[in-house]
């Protein structure tokens, strides 16, 4: 079976453009979140948003689109690439200017008017996919592209997931009282909800064959993946956490290792009350002793369908810096993440990351990942 390595890969967060920029916020312990002025926000529970700077709301060009523009701008994607777009709310904002201020077509919102954006902006010559799995939608596609890439089925995939910070959106989540009333402190003992945040990011995945073929950097092996389903309930997990537990097992067993030899974790860790202690659950059931933990939303927001994208390449610098970045705005840890949810940066020279990721539906999904370096 073939290897499958991450050969490039950058992202757009809050923070700014550029993964590395993304990296030192989080390294430095100051969030990005901030008080929203996209829209009103009088008459939802909380104020508070990660935005990208520089975008324009309602502008003409969706917020996705922006995002993926200065995101793969100069970027060299192979042509022969297949395509993968995650999102769970996609061109969203587009459909609130045809509702809301009547401009606009309603098809300027499909989902295939979005894969097209993303096949024009990296040039691929694949049709695409898109994949919508609520907030696990891109922890799902990179498992996806992996396996058929271990197969043989292909040998080089570049996924792409974006989601931005709508009224649609913030509405919703208000509705659901899932806002954080300030800004999320995801572990934290006074965690309240969570703050909603937007990124975009690419991934490019290829067999080791080609990679080394063709003199590509091997920055990280995407290694074992599972997927699991809770048929629970349509936005809450099962409370113990064995759902997600089911998704690590099986992405442990994918990948050959066993939990002993993960070396951090790269949580899902949203702050609200159910999610956290869902997945501490979850980690206490795998792991016969507690791992680094660290949660990147605190910093940059729940991305949504980005999510898992932004956190599963992030956690190849700590492989590059040899630093886990802390659990941003975690200052006292709840008692299930006593030990485990860092709050200041950590020296570690790592070889193995778990990145676990959650969404509605009762969707579980976790990834992998072993250090890269010569081919």
């Amino acid at each position: 079976m073939n290897k499958v390595v991450i050969t490039d890969y950058d992202l757009i967060t809050p923070y700014g453009l550029g993964a590395h920029v993304c990296w030192q916020g989080l390294l430095s312990g100051v969030s990005a979140l901030a008080e929203l002025d996209r829209f009103d926000t009088s008459e939802f529970k909380s104020s508070m948003g990660g935005i990208v700077p520089g975008l324009s709301y309602h502008a003409g060009q969706s917020l996705v689109v922006q995002m993926l523009e200065k995101v793969l701008e100069g970027k060299r994607i192979p042509k022969d690439a297949k395509l993968s777009i995650a999102t769970l709310n996609g061109e969203m904002d587009k459909v609130e200017e045809k509702v809301l201020h009547d401009r606009g077509e309603p098809h300027d919102s499909c989902m295939t008017v979005l894969l097209e954006a993303a096949r024009q902006l990296t040039g691929v010559e694949d049709e695409g996919v898109v994949v919508s799995s609520a907030c696990a939608s891109s922890t799902v596609a990179l498992g996806l592209a992996a396996s058929a890439i271990r197969s043989g089925e292909i040998d080089c995939a570049v996924v792409v997931s974006c989601d931005p910070v709508t009224e649609f959106l913030y509405s919703g989540f208000s509705s659901l009282m899932a806002l954080d009333s300030g800004a999320s402190s995801p572990f934290d003992e006074k965690h309240d909800g969570l703050t909603i945040g937007e990124a975009a990011g690419y991934a490019v995945l290829m067999s080791d064959v080609r990679a080394r073929e063709e003199g590509c950097a091997n920055l990280g092996e995407l290694l074992g993946w599972g997927m699991s389903n809770d048929a629970n309930h349509m936005t809450g997990p099962l409370r113990d956490g064995s759902g997600l537990a089911r998704s690590i097992h099986i992405a442990l067993k994918v990948a050959g290792i066993d939990e002993a030899q993960i070396d951090f974790i790269a949580a899902h860790g949203t702050g609200t009350i159910y999610n956290d202690l869902m997945e501490m659950s979850a980690f206490h059931t795998v792991f016969s002793s507690p791992r680094p933990t660290y949660s990147v939303k605190g910093g940059i927001g729940h991305t949504m369908g980005a999510a898992g994208l932004v956190e599963a390449m992030l956690a190849l610098k700590t492989f590059e810096t040899g630093m886990v970045p802390p659990s941003v705005r975690m200052k006292n840890p709840e008692a299930s993440a006593a030990g485990w949810v860092l709050d200041r940066p950590m020296e570690l020279e790592a070889d193995y990351v778990l990145s676990t990721n959650a969404g509605f539906g009762g969707v579980n999904a976790s990834l992998v990942l072993k250090r890269g370096g010569a081919q």
